[in-house]
């Protein structure tokens, strides 16, 4: 049988060992996030979207990482505190992995080789190209808040560039299309 994403261990936010098989049959936007980024307000647009479409189906799902400058310097129990505090963020929150390179959590190979490019990625990857760094290429993860979306049988069906806010009509449309699929 091949392993889907339902069956890769993670841990939530406070260590507990799980999967995400919990969110079989919702919709997933999985984002990997930072406390520390220039777009770290987008917990707020992610929040307000989880709020707006959690009871239909939606599941937010937040995997913070430090792999992007040192973004995310904090422990679990400190990004908890943060997301909790600064954004009220409810939707759930994962334990810190590494979304790129040698040490790539499984969840993030999957995503990527899944879906090796994302929608409205030219306009952050040459703004990084800008400030002198040289941007990961595809498959990789190019930043912090890149979005995954995962339809209801768990097929990744759509990635996000890092500067896609939640209110982005593209993503908007894409989560409303996976919603109407799954009822």
């Amino acid at each position: 049988m091949t392993q889907t994403i339902y069956d890769i261990p993670v841990q939530s936010i406070d260590g507990s060992p799980t999967t995400l098989a919990q969110f079989k049959g919702k919709v997933l936007l999985v984002v990997n996030v930072a406390s520390k980024c220039g777009l770290t307000p987008q917990y707020e647009g992610l929040e307000k979207l989880y709020k707006d479409w959690h009871a239909k189906g939606l599941q937010i799902l937040g995997f913070p990482a430090n792999n992007f400058k040192g973004q995310e310097p904090g422990s679990d129990a400190e990004i908890a505190s943060f997301c909790s505090l600064t954004y009220d963020v409810t939707f759930p929150m994962f334990s810190k992995i590494s979304v790129v390179g040698a040490d790539q959590h499984p969840l993030y190979h999957a995503l990527t080789i899944a879906q090796p490019h994302a929608t409205g990625d030219g306009p952050f990857r040459e703004r990084l190209e800008g400030y002198g760094m040289t941007p990961n290429t595809a498959p990789e993860v190019l930043w912090n808040f890149e979005k995954f979306l995962v339809d209801a049988e768990g097929e990744v069906v759509g990635r996000f560039a890092p500067d896609v806010a939640a209110d982005d009509p593209r993503l908007l449309a894409a989560v409303e299309a996976e919603l109407a699929k799954a009822h």
